[in-house]
């Protein structure tokens, strides 16, 4: 197994084919993640790593599906069920079958809902974009760090990503911002403090998100994990494409 980078990452990319997803571009780009595979010059077997996922393709490899240490948990998404007996053999016990939700990547969003949900919001909250000083509420928070966790930084995030906080008052009870970055768009992640949840803030960042990055002409990409997410997606304008296995691996 090596790990592969710059020019040799042409060389895993036919391997990913059969995926459509934002989290491979973006590790195929360079912009970020990791990759791994059998051979660099003439890989059949392969993996690319981002955040909380790990996209297997190719020929099934045991060296391939292991969790990286100090990593409590892992997202495996392989392009094959041949996979998973290896995955499960791999992390006896300790490997967990769910069901994510695709949608396909077009722009068929009627701008003018999105403008009402985005201004949608209950009293004593607003919106605001994600720069500095909420880039630091959302990282000393587990339940907002994914907002910004996938940067190198705040100059980073600041350069590359964006996002929409909700505030209540002046303090950060939710919002939705670029999970990962990809050349010509973004996906989304959204999250609301526990506390501050049904009252329609995801739906209202998240559609004021959409318009800021059609705007700057950056496809908003989303990816639901479950069906509360699925539907919020449609109602925001998304047609879904189908759903796939995704399987939970445990430290």
């Amino acid at each position: 197994m090596v790990e592969i980078k710059g020019k040799a990452l042409e060389n895993i990319a036919p391997i990913f084919n059969s995926f459509e997803e934002t989290l491979i571009w973006s590790c195929l780009q360079g912009q970020m993640g990791r990759a791994f595979a059998d051979s660099a010059a003439r890989p059949r077997s392969a993996r690319i790593e981002l955040a909380d996922f790990c996209f297997l393709a190719g020929e099934p490899d045991r060296e391939l599906v292991f969790l990286p240490q100090g990593r409590k948990m892992l997202i495996f998404v392989p392009n094959s069920e041949r996979w998973v007996p290896v995955l499960r053999t791999a992390h006896p016990g300790r490997c967990r079958r769910s069901w994510r939700y695709a949608f396909k990547k077009e722009d068929c969003f009627d701008r003018q809902r999105l403008q009402r949900f985005a201004g949608k919001l209950p009293p004593g909250f607003s919106l605001a974009p994600i720069e500095e000083s909420l880039y630091q509420a959302a990282m000393e928070n587990d339940w907002s760090r994914d907002f910004c966790a996938n940067f190198s930084g705040c100059g980073d995030y600041c350069r590359r990503g964006i996002g929409v906080a909700v505030l209540q008052g002046k303090e950060l009870v939710g919002g939705a911002s670029s999970y990962t970055v990809y050349n010509g768009g973004i996906e989304i992640e959204i999250d609301i403090r526990e506390d501050c949840r049904r009252l329609g803030l995801a739906q209202a960042c998240a559609a004021q998100l959409i318009l800021t990055c059609l705007t700057r002409g950056l496809y908003p990409s989303w990816d639901a994990a479950n069906k509360g997410s699925l539907q919020l997606a449609q109602k925001l304008g998304y047609r879904f494409s189908g759903r796939y296995a995704a399987y939970f691996v445990m430290a």
